[in-house]
């Protein structure tokens, strides 16, 4: 099978390209990457040797770069997006054009095969918003209420998706994760950037009084779930993904500064940011039930293994500060 993974030098895309390389030795992959501040060439360097896998650079938005790939592969697995909530408040052109316009691209050239290749969509839990304390977690019928650009325009996104299938028949399913953490995370994101500050010695701030709470998921354990989508997934159905791990931001800090052996003064707390969603939880009741699928990493051992990836890959995230 020949896949194009889109967004492949970025963060979870790169993981998933070392993750199928190294499970499905006959197939083959096309990286396709703009290349923008968090997908980085470095971050696949160590991909180039291998025979089954191929780098293009070009944008999700060009039409003839889009056209030709897609013509040639048997599975799209679309990671490409701008993700980062805080840039999307300060302008969201880019969101919109990367997010929306960009997969809209890709499902006309998927559209145009004689043979539609399948289509698998990463999404995130926050199109749906924000929880409470005691809501109920989000899972599959949960209603769309995204609440900041970057949550609007890959809401957008999902509806793009499903509106092809029901429009067009195409082959697509979709997955919504909970908050990822893991090796090469760009350091604008919560615990990369906490990691880093901690290895040099600075504080690490929190936004209002560090109560609002994410759902935690190891990285490879979302790349297994969405392999097990493309293998046994519905076609046309959406899975969502979660590590089963809320935790308040100020008890992620609070682990990290005991692991460098910092006190809590080295928390920092600052104004909260706009809109700020309070809680964001993953029922992934559906996925466990009719994939077999469930999250395996403890919390604590993904964590430990982060922090040292991060103190043994300086030379990696360091240029990025």
């Amino acid at each position: 099978m020949k896949l194009l993974v889109t967004g492949g030098a970025g963060f979870i895309g790169s993981n998933f390209i070392r993750y199928w390389l190294k499970n499905h030795l006959s197939d083959s992959i096309i990286n396709l990457d703009v290349l923008t501040y968090a997908g980085r060439r470095e971050t696949v360097a160590d991909l180039e040797t291998n025979s089954n896998y191929e780098f293009v650079q070009g944008n999700i938005c060009d039409e003839k770069i889009v056209d030709e790939l897609v013509s040639q592969v048997d599975l799209v697995v679309h990671f490409a997006a701008e993700t980062h909530v805080d840039r999307s408040i300060v302008s969201s052109k880019e969101f919109i054009k990367t997010n929306v316009e960009g997969t809209r691209v890709l499902l006309e050239a998927v559209k145009k095969c004689a043979k539609p290749p399948r289509f698998h969509h990463v999404s995130t839990d926050e199109v749906f918003g924000s929880l409470d304390k005691t809501s109920n977690r989000f899972n599959e019928k949960t209603p769309y209420d995204p609440r900041s650009p970057y949550s609007a325009s890959k809401a957008a996104s999902d509806h793009l998706v499903r509106a092809y299938f029901h429009t067009y028949n195409l082959p697509v399913t979709i997955s919504n994760c909970s908050n990822n953490y893991g090796p090469y995370q760009f350091p604008e994101k919560l615990i990369p950037k906490f990691i880093t500050n901690l290895i040099d010695g600075k504080r690490v701030a929190l936004y209002g009084s560090g109560e609002n709470i994410r759902d935690w998921i190891y990285v490879d354990d979302h790349i297994k779930g969405i392999e097990m989508i493309i293998e046994k997934g519905v076609v046309g159905k959406t899975y969502c993904l979660g590590g089963n791990n809320e935790l308040p931001n100020v008890e992620i800090a609070k682990k990290l500064i005991r692991f460098f052996d910092k006190d809590e003064s080295f928390i920092e707390y600052i104004s909260d940011r706009p809109g700020h969603d309070f809680r964001y939880a993953i029922d992934s009741s559906l996925a466990m039930k009719e994939l077999g699928w469930q999250p395996k990493t403890n919390f604590e051992d993904g964590l430990n293994k982060t922090m040292q990836w991060y103190k043994d890959n300086e030379a990696w995230w360091r240029p990025l500060l």
